[in-house]
């Protein structure tokens, strides 16, 4: 029988914030996978545990996925864990997650910590409903075309920054999305935790003439949208097919979050995609 490959959440900051579960896995699998070495072994030695590590980083992680899988169908167990927080959610992982479960092998996760979540928490924004986009590309251009694409999104943003390229990104943030409230969540579950909750131009005015450092967590207010007493059904159509694009959704979550939009059903949803198929793709 094959190994078993858990997906582990650890602390991000705060070492206090790890879960029992994810201590005792911890302490039981074969080996661990993380990104550096050094970053896991002060939560290691802080818990007293004494596990085999491999690094399982961006630039090898291919390499080290097919490593993993041998280990795993000889029937050891492996954790995959981050420098902080959640695997996956930027950061790598994927590569290993998709063979794990092409060869069958059995994928366990063990939730816990994670910087979106708990900057959600306590922005003071709407967040029923976000999106976490995660880093935005790091040249303007590819950066300014992805704004372009999310700034009708009528659900909280939520991206990660890094400090060097905050007051770029909120100056970019300013232009295309307008004047929106924002909050900037730094050194979540540190001690120097901070939110600052103001418009995004008071952000990128602070940030242009004080830079922050630390890791950064940054939040924004979705699009205000316009709920017409009567859509018709190309508007439904277009705005299925739109959400789609800036979104990855599959088609039938992409139609429910329209008809919430709209304050349609979901059934004249459907209805109008299906009349403009040629307009709203696969839907």
């Amino acid at each position: 029988m094959p190994g078993t490959l858990y997906i582990v959440a650890t602390p991000i900051g705060n070492l206090e914030d790890i879960t029992l579960r994810a201590l005792r896995i911890l302490q039981e699998v074969d080996l661990i996978a993380c990104e550096d070495t050094r970053q896991t072994l002060k939560l290691l030695r802080h818990y007293g545990i004494r596990r085999p590590l491999l690094s399982y980083r961006e630039h090898n992680q291919r390499k080290r996925a097919e490593e993993l899988i041998a280990r795993l169908k000889e029937g050891r167990s492996v954790a995959l864990v981050s420098d902080a927080g959640t695997p996956l959610l930027s950061d790598p992982g994927e590569v290993l997650l998709e063979r794990a479960i092409a060869e069958g092998i059995p994928v366990v996760p063990i939730p816990g910590p994670s910087a979106v979540t708990t900057a959600a928490m306590a922005a003071g924004l709407p967040v029923n409903r976000f999106l976490f986009v995660g880093f935005l590309p790091a040249r303007r251009g590819p950066r300014r075309a992805e704004l372009e694409r999310l700034k009708t999104i009528p659900y909280t943003l939520i991206f990660f920054e890094a400090p060097h390229r905050l007051a770029e990104t909120l100056a970019d943030l300013r232009e295309i999305l307008g004047a929106r409230p924002a909050v900037l969540a730094r050194e979540l579950t540190k001690v120097h935790e901070t939110f600052e909750r103001a418009t995004l131009a008071e952000l990128a005015e602070r940030v242009a003439e004080a830079p922050v450092k630390g890791e950064i967590v940054l939040l924004v207010a979705g699009a205000e949208v316009a709920r017409p007493t009567e859509v018709d059904a190309t508007t439904l159509a277009e705005r299925v097919k739109a959400v789609i694009s800036a979104t990855g959704l599959d088609a039938k979550t992409a139609m429910r979050c329209v008809a919430e939009e709209y304050g349609v059903s979901r059934r004249e949803v459907y209805r109008a995609c299906l009349s403009h198929r040629e307009e709203a793709g696969d839907a």
